[in-house]
């Protein structure tokens, strides 16, 4: 949201062959695998974040979008090329399902980066870690995974931060905000095309089919209104949407290329977590990004959270880290 396009090692590649290379990998083994991958990636993505925030103010969303495909899949191409099953790997039964998780990626994607463009940059990223609580939520609805009392409380506690976040009451529900929020919820769709298609589907695949679909519609739109032809709005995410293309000055480039390697990279890292453990175990490590998030705003944009976001960011980043401890607590009874 940008989060949203999620890949993952192939089945055929590296750390799966190291997983099961082992002698009965035990699952405490696997779960840490992916823990450490959904961490790394989360801080990855908090690149993809801060690139973003700073091409809003000058490119189109659609761009912006397609050179950041563009680069990422090249990346994911190179990346296939030294695995043991190559292209090979790009074969699939399942388009109705990569069409279906292609547009979950689009709206989440597409949705957060215009709110992104009007609010600073730890209020959007906190709104958006709603996603790993509704994640929990699908993951029982959809995928059949066990959560107990005390996890659905920190959902709701999770849920709480969200509203105070978006301040309702105080004249400051922004759309922005609500775009964040449905962007969440379409991230954590995302992730359940993931684990319904792991078994089936490479993480370099998905990526692929995700990347391929973000080109096509980013140069659909560019041809449709990519002269700016709809430009000139006061509001910051109608500007980023509409705004006209530009060929970019040599001092932008390494913000789109920093945008195209981190969700290329991240990407890879958060859907092998996903493919690898549960998601209520994975989705509260993806909060690794808030303090980053908060770091990135303060010492590039000058932006400070004040005490309601605070408020906000501590029940959102509590209710998620409360999740963790009980996973360990759980993990070491077992």
């Amino acid at each position: 949201m940008s989060r949203a396009e999620q890949t993952a090692l192939p089945q055929g590649a590296i750390l799966p062959a190291m997983i099961r290379a082992q002698p009965g990998p035990s699952l405490r083994s696997t779960t840490l695998i992916g823990i450490l991958l959904a961490i790394s990636g989360s801080a990855i993505f908090s690149i993809n974040d801060l690139a973003i925030k700073a091409l809003s103010t000058g490119y189109a969303l659609h761009q912006v979008i397609l050179t950041r495909s563009l680069i990422s899949l090249i990346f994911v191409l190179g990346f296939m090329s030294l695995t043991g099953t190559r292209l090979r790997q790009l074969r699939t039964t399942r388009l109705r399902g990569h069409l279906l998780r292609v547009g979950f990626v689009m709206l989440s994607n597409i949705a957060y980066f215009l709110g992104l463009a009007a609010l600073p940059l730890a209020d959007a990223v906190a709104i958006a870690f709603v996603s790993p609580l509704v994640v929990t939520l699908l993951s029982t609805l959809v995928l059949g995974e066990q959560v107990g009392p005390r996890r659905w409380a920190a959902v709701g506690v999770g849920l709480l931060g969200v509203i105070v976040m978006m301040r309702p009451g105080a004249g400051a529900l922004q759309p922005a905000a609500i775009l964040v929020l449905l962007s969440a919820c379409s991230y954590a769709a995302t992730h359940m095309m993931t684990r319904r298609m792991k078994d089936t589907e490479s993480a370099a695949t998905l990526n692929f089919y995700v990347q391929i679909g973000f080109i096509c519609v980013s140069c659909t739109f560019g041809l449709t209104v990519g002269d700016g032809h709809l430009a000139g709005s006061a509001n910051p995410s109608l500007a980023f949407l509409f705004r006209p293309w530009i060929w970019p000055p040599m001092a932008d480039w390494p913000w789109f290329l920093a945008t195209g390697l981190a969700v290329a990279i991240g990407g890879l890292m958060i859907s092998q977590a996903y493919r690898l453990c549960a998601a209520a175990v994975i989705a509260p490590f993806e909060y690794a990004a808030m303090p980053l998030a908060i770091l990135w705003g303060v010492v590039i944009f000058g932006q400070w959270p004040d005490l309601t976001a605070w408020i906000g960011i501590a029940l959102i980043c509590g209710a998620g880290l409360y999740t963790l401890w009980r996973e360990t607590v759980i993990r070491k009874r077992a």
